[in-house]
């Protein structure tokens, strides 16, 4: 009896254990407006050649004023680790990176002639592989002789870049409550109420897939396109057609939406692809890349034995261009 008692028990556990809904990846981030209205911006050329402005968080940690920042990071990472999601720290990152001289080189692309750099923001993501980006911006504001906190917090999905959660407000004043402090007060009545958003979109993704982009082009010097026939299937195919089948058969809604196309270029918007794939008995964690990797695979086999090189363009974005590595 003791046995049988003790072997409901242990599958009690079990399932409770098994039950638990892994949670996302978040990383605390100061948002543009925060970094535009403090100055911390660096210079960049996107791949049209056009200069743009974007947050420079390096610049930010090496100034003498970041301290409050590091508070307030802190504390927010603090009451999202009390509730249970792991937590990737955004300065620890950007060491990480400068330790191990990460560079982004440029690539150019055969059938446009531009060049690609990431933003610092695609550099972090890629190193980092956060789910859920929180995106903070906040202010001190005083109102006599006391202190508060008026915020924004957003969480925007990494790789898609979509807004999943935000909210807004002020804090209770305060004569003498540290800047963390005041922060905590202000989003403490909402953080609850966040995290069940930020759950439930992740608790979504679990079924129905996380969203990227692919691109597809292919290098000047190549005899092939994708006008090009292949004998497939007992049938005679265009390469197109070919990897469109294949991006309907290994995607979650097997309906990726092909935005544009010609015989140098396929763009393919809200493809879906899994989470976790089992491999050698153990989940292993999907990114773009992976999921691209297996059509690169894919191409390179009989009857097409095509080679090419992946390239990412942030964290939900990914490149196959076909001809060479």
């Amino acid at each position: 009896m003791k046995r049988i008692l003790l072997l409901g028990l242990l599958m009690m556990i079990s399932s409770f254990v098994m039950g638990q809904a892994k949670k996302p990846i978040l990383m605390v981030i100061p948002s543009d407006s925060y970094c535009d209205r403090n100055n911390y911006l660096q210079e960049f050329t996107d791949e049209t050649g056009a200069v743009r402005y974007v947050s420079d968080y390096n610049s930010i940690f090496k100034s003498a004023d970041s301290e409050d920042l590091r508070l307030v990071i802190a504390e927010l990472s603090k009451l999202f680790a009390e509730r249970g999601f792991p937590l990737k720290d955004l300065e620890q990152t950007l060491k990480s990176m400068n330790n191990a001289s990460i560079e982004e080189s440029l690539l150019s692309s055969s059938s446009s002639g531009a060049s690609i750099k990431s933003t610092p923001l695609d550099m972090v993501k890629n190193n980092a592989q956060p789910d859920i980006i929180l995106d903070l911006d906040y202010m001190v504001k005083t109102r006599g002789p006391q202190r508060f906190v008026t915020y924004v917090l957003r969480a925007v999905d990494a790789y898609s870049n979509k807004v999943i959660a935000a909210n807004s407000g002020d804090g209770e004043p305060s004569a003498s409550a540290t800047v963390n402090q005041l922060l905590e007060v202000a989003v403490l009545n909402y953080i609850d109420s966040f995290s069940d958003q930020l759950m439930a979109y992740f608790e979504d993704m679990a079924v129905n897939g996380r969203e990227i982009v692919v691109k597809l082009k292919v290098w000047d010097n190549l005899d092939v396109n994708f006008e090009t026939e292949y004998f497939f299937e007992d049938e005679d195919l265009e390469l197109v057609d070919i990897i469109d089948y294949w991006m309907q058969d290994n995607t979650v809604n097997h309906a990726p939406v092909r935005t544009r196309a010609s015989d140098n270029f396929i763009n393919y918007e809200q493809v879906r692809i899994p989470l976790y794939k089992e491999r050698k008995g153990r989940q292993s964690a999907i990114g773009a890349r992976e999921f691209v990797n297996d059509l690169r695979s894919f191409l390179r086999k009989d009857p097409f034995f095509l080679d090419s090189k992946i390239y990412e363009r942030g964290l939900g974005e990914v490149w196959l261009i076909i001809g060479e590595k």
